[in-house]
Parts: C-alpha cells; sequence; structure tokens
C-alpha cells in the first residue's frame, strides 16, 4: 500500500515552456479510461472512499488522517492545505474487505464471505456497485532533479486540463518531506495562490452529475 501526496494546478499554454525552463525531463505520453463505482446512494464518495479501475486494474484510494508535525507552523499548514493525501490500495481482497465494511449494512446478502475468487460482476453486483463516471485522459510526465517527484499534465476527453505534482510515498512514509519537495517544486513553476485547484473528478460531477456533486459538496468531501 501506498500513499499518494498530490498538489493540483491549472495548466496553461506556458506550462510546457516553464517546465523545459527548470530542467524536466519528459517521461512519454499514455492515454488510459477510467471508470468509477459506488453504490445508487454514493456510500463509499460520501465516506471519500474512490474505487477505480484503469486497464483491467481495481484500485481504492482512501483518505489518509494529515501528520501532527504539519501543523507546527502556518507555512506548513498553508502547504499541507494545498495538497492532497490517499492511501492506494491496489490488492484486490483487500479492496473488497475495504468496500464490504462500508456498505455492509445496505448488501442483501451482506454475512456472505467476499472470496478473492469471485468473478467480477458477481462482486460488484452482490456489494451493488454501479459505474458513475468514465471518462479517458491523455497524460504526458515529466520528471525533475527533486527526488521521487512527478508533474502530471492531464487533459480529459469532456474538455478540461489540470497539471499534478505528485509524491508517493510507502505507508508510514515522511509526509512532511513530501510536502517540502512538493511545495519546491511548486515554486519553481511559478504557482500562486492558496486555494485548491479542482482535479478531474469534481469537474466532472459538477458539469454532468450535479446531484451526487451537491452531496459530495454538503459532506465537505470537496
Amino acid at each position: 500500500m501506498s500513499v499518494e501526496v498530490e498538489r493540483k494546478f491549472v495548466c496553461n499554454a506556458d506550462t510546457l515552456k516553464t517546465l523545459e525552463e527548470i530542467g524536466a525531463v519528459c517521461l512519454g505520453q499514455r492515454q488510459f479510461c477510467d471508470q468509477y463505482f459506488d453504490t445508487p446512494k454514493f456510500d463509499l464518495t460520501l465516506k471519500d472512499m474512490w474505487l477505480r479501475k484503469r486497464k483491467g486494474c481495481w484500485e481504492l484510494k482512501c483518505p489518509t488522517t494529515a501528520d501532527k508535525a504539519e501543523e507546527t507552523s502556518g507555512e506548513q499548514s498553508k502547504a499541507a492545505a494545498m495538497c492532497s493525501r490517499y492511501k492506494e490500495i491496489t490488492n484486490l481482497p483487500e479492496i473488497q474487505l475495504r468496500v464490504k465494511e462500508v456498505i455492509k449494512d445496505i448488501c442483501e446478502d451482506s454475512e456472505t464471505e467476499t472470496s478473492p475468487s469471485q468473478e467480477e460482476e458477481s462482486w460488484m453486483s452482490r456489494n451493488n456497485l454501479v459505474c458513475f463516471a468514465e471518462f479517458t485522459t491523455v497524460r504526458r510526465s515529466f520528471t525533475l532533479e527533486e527526488e521521487g517527484v512527478q508533474v502530471d499534465l492531464d487533459e480529459a476527453d469532456f474538455g478540461f486540463h489540470v497539471g499534478e505534482i505528485e509524491v508517493l510515498l510507502p505507508e508510514g512514509g515522511d509526509v512532511q518531506s513530501a510536502l517540502e519537495k512538493i511545495e519546491r517544486t511548486a515554486g519553481k513553476l511559478g504557482l500562486i495562490g492558496d486555494k485548491c485547484v479542482e482535479g478531474k473528478m469534481h469537474a466532472y460531477l459538477r458539469r454532468n452529475h450535479p446531484e451526487h456533486f451537491a452531496r459530495l459538496l454538503s459532506e465537505h468531501i470537496f
């Protein structure tokens, strides 16, 4: 299990030039389709849990608590507030267990054990999971001298662009160090402002599923 620490930013026509000027190395471009799943009552996403399927592989992103050390100064708190942190679970049996723990009260057969060998459709049906979002992203990725930092420029097929500065840590890794690396990279990119930038899912739901979006706003997920 890993922890993703990430800061989103608005990218524009000058972003590629800036990346070149600061010595970023392009790792290439790829395209992928994401499908997101939840129950019709949004049991997962209302707990800030995001179940995704990408290239045939399942992933569950769960929120992680902030380290108290990050709150020792105003500047550190500001840097932390600009970033999101999620545990990334890719082991399917563990994903199934986490999902079942959240929605056990609504499953008709919640007492039945979920086996890793169950077929995908059966697992989804048993847990009342439906696809609520699907979109394709073209991503260009860059690496910098700052160890462990990656910059992604994403273009979604619904007309949305966003940049991401990302550091991946093992669970229990040094989050404060990751925040500092992201902050330094943001400075090199000339990013200003102290407001969080919306991501692809935020924009997708706001445009396409306003009811779901409103529920997430009311629960302070967005």
